[in-house]
């Protein structure tokens, strides 16, 4: 049974909704679906799921692009509703008619709804009977299939039981693994085949034509066996007695180097060690980066040769006049040979191609039933609606301002905690140093927290970044509980006074769930402000299933009723990828977090912010 019906504006005027189903909802589904869904360029989906205390909805719905009118249907999940979709669709063709932009109250819409569900109902129904009519034909078939099975299987018993009785002791054998079941005939014909090397039967014979025949294979391994033989035979034989030691390479005409091992004779403690100034220079977060692209002319070099097929198959004249009167509708046929081209422009671009397919299933239900203006191309308007897209998606849903963040935070005296997550090797450690250094230039106060106890010298690494920037660090070394080490770190910085708490934590692959067990414990323990997933810009599809996964074994694995997620983003490696952008749109996507930084560079200096303008242009260059 229908929950909720309702028709309304894109601008979110609600013009009709059934006053049968006045059935009041349980949280907000259809205010979670705007926002999440329709706002965020999701819209290709079939459908959208939505959970609430007590209830588990699903929406459905379907655009009228020319009028800019959406309708949504709300019925429980648990109930398979067959005609919701049929009953969408005749409601956005009746309703088309009798729309006008002036008229509000559309009340006497009410009696063609309910003759539009019967008559959908009904549909459904037969569906549903013919369905069940062929089911019982298709067991038929299949229980005739056994039966014949089931003969040929009496069948071939038999015939072993009696080849058992004539023919001795290794008959019988296959006689009682041919009862025992069939998988273990091979074996027994194998066993027979190497002690008297004959096949048996037809069988065999026809069976092993297409098969690789081994001996072949050890021949020729037995000969490049030989050769290699023969050429070691030939070269000098090393005296065993000779310890073999590295040697230094030497470049070009540079003087040798008198040692390999450069690592410091003094102790563990790093007493004697010269810390190195903090100042290295204005961090690239405070920049504004100016971005001019003359991409233009590039994409319409590119739009041309896309559309050069087509014109060959509509023809000059007609292509021409298309393009000058206009088109009346355009429909899924006029937009798919542009939006193939875009979508294999992004998957070029590393977009995941998941993702690259979704935009365009979305782009594709935005643009469906509008009318093509004249003098206008349809990979123009294409291209157009991808940028808005792609815009409105990389773009935070909510602002998050760090800096406003910390005061507010040090206002009511405790720290702000940002907590680093990630897989191995992406750059965790260095990438929270830039962001202690950016911080530090703000005249905030930072503490470090070296809760990688796993990996062996991440905290020394740590310790070395510390020293550098001349900030505290809390350790407790190694095997030790990182929930723990975070909590007592949280805890030492509220003594001491420092504003901001970054938490180190070890790299761990997404399907790893005993470490993601100890990062969820860290997190629902400690309670951090900020959760920040630091990626690598390098990544293509992997980057759709470490978020995806870790958003859900955050989710499954926290004693939480309301866990807590991943908040943003920092992109590690950006500056060696050239145009390959792609990894950053695939994220945001899944996850919905925005990339707060993007690390491009080894110093402390090379943090920036994400240029939403720029990486658009990119993907679509």
């Amino acid at each position: 049974m229908l929950e909720q019906l309702l028709i309304f504006t894109r601008g979110g005027l609600i013009l009709w909704t059934c006053k049968e189903l006045g059935n009041a909802l349980k949280g907000s589904p259809i205010d979670t679906l705007i926002r999440s869904c329709l706002l965020e360029e999701r819209s290709g989906l079939a459908s959208f799921n939505y959970d609430s205390a007590g209830a588990a909805y699903t929406l459905k719905w379907t655009f009228h692009n020319e009028l800019g009118l959406v309708f949504v249907a709300v019925y429980q999940r648990i109930l398979h509703l067959l005609y919701v979709d049929d009953l969408l669709a005749m409601m956005k063709q009746s309703f088309s008619e009798i729309y006008d932009p002036k008229q509000t109250d559309y009340s006497d819409f009410d009696e063609m709804f309910r003759q539009l569900r019967k008559e959908a109902e009904a549909r459904a129904e037969e569906l549903k009977k013919s369905k069940q009519v062929t089911k019982p034909m298709n067991n038929l078939k299949k229980q005739g299939g056994q039966l014949q099975k089931g003969g040929f299987e009496r069948g071939s018993k038999r015939s072993g039981g009696g080849s058992a009785n004539d023919d001795g002791d290794s008959d019988n054998m296959r006689g009682r693994k041919l009862e025992n079941g069939h998988s273990n005939v091979g074996n027994v014909e194998i066993e027979e085949s190497r002690v008297t090397g004959v096949a048996n039967g037809k069988e065999n014979t026809s069976s092993n034509i297409g098969a690789f025949d081994v001996s072949k294979l050890q021949k020729l391994r037995n000969k490049g066996g030989k050769k290699t033989d023969t050429v070691v035979s030939k070269g000098s034989n090393p005296d065993p007695k000779k310890k073999i030691t590295k040697k230094n390479r030497v470049w070009d005409d540079s003087p040798p180097e008198s040692k390999l091992d450069f690592t410091d004779p003094a102790g563990g403690n790093g007493s004697n060690i010269e810390v190195e100034a903090a100042d290295h220079g204005a961090s690239m977060m405070d920049k504004e980066e100016v971005f001019s692209s003359d991409s233009e002319s590039e994409e319409d070099e590119e739009v041309g040769k896309h559309n050069k097929p087509d014109a060959k198959k509509t023809g000059w004249f007609s292509s021409m006049f298309q393009s000058i009167a206009g088109k009346a509708n355009l429909d899924k046929a006029d937009l798919e040979p542009a939006l193939k081209a875009l979508k294999d422009r992004l998957m070029t671009k590393n977009v995941a191609e998941e993702i690259a397919e979704k935009l365009c299933e979305s782009v594709a239900a935005s643009l469906e039933g509008k009318k093509l203006a004249s003098f206008t191309r349809i990979s123009s308007i294409v291209q157009a609606a991808m940028e808005e897209a792609l815009v409105r998606i990389l773009t935070p849903r909510r602002s998050i301002d760090i800096l406003r963040d910390v005061h507010a935070a040090k206002e009511q005296r405790k720290p702000y905690v940002v907590v680093f997550v990630g897989v191995n090797g992406v750059g965790k450690s260095t990438n929270l140093a830039k962001v202690a250094y950016w911080l530090l230039q703000h005249k905030v106060s930072v503490m470090m927290a070296a809760c990688d106890t796993f990996r062996s010298g991440a905290v020394e690494q740590l310790r070395t970044h510390a020293r550098r920037l001349q900030v505290p660090i809390f350790e407790k070394g190694y095997e030790k509980d990182p929930a723990i080490v975070a909590k007592e770190a949280i805890q030492e910085a509220t003594r001491n006074g420092s504003d901001v708490v970054l938490v180190d934590t070890a790299g761990r692959m997404q399907d790893n769930e005993p470490l993601m067990r100890a990062l969820s414990k860290l997190i629902y323990l400690n309670n951090p402000d900020l959760v920040l997933f630091v990626g690598e810009a390098l990544v293509g599809n992997d980057a759709v299933d470490q978020l995806s996964k870790f958003n859900q074994k955050l989710a499954d694995l926290s004693s939480s009723p309301n866990p807590q997620l991943i908040d943003g983003i920092l992109l590690t490696k950006f500056d060696t990828i050239d145009d390959k952008v792609g990894a950053a749109l695939s994220m945001v996507y899944v996850s919905g977090a925005p990339v707060m930084f993007v690390g491009c560079g080894q110093s402390y200096t090379d943090l920036k912010k994400l240029n939403v303008k720029s990486i658009v242009k990119t993907l679509l260059k």
